[in-house]
């Protein structure tokens, strides 16, 4: 389960966490999730959890739903 996050330095982004996968960054616009990359140096003082529902448009909900294929 992805944690979705907000940073006031990366404001044109999304920060998304998992256990699984670590963290990413994607752009906060339509399919942004294809543009993914992993998050580095990301300084948590600036993070602000916000709901998943807000990246609703992104692609990130449908990758997170998605059956994982054996």
């Amino acid at each position: 389960m992805f944690k979705l996050y907000r940073s006031a330095v990366h404001a044109n982004h999304w920060i998304a966490y998992s256990g699984t996968t670590g963290w990413f960054m994607f752009p906060a616009r339509e399919n942004g999730w294809r543009d993914r990359r992993p998050a580095r140096g990301i300084d948590p003082v600036h993070l602000r959890e916000v709901p998943l529902r807000l990246a609703f448009n992104t692609g990130l909900l449908e990758h997170q739903e998605a059956p994982i294929a054996a």
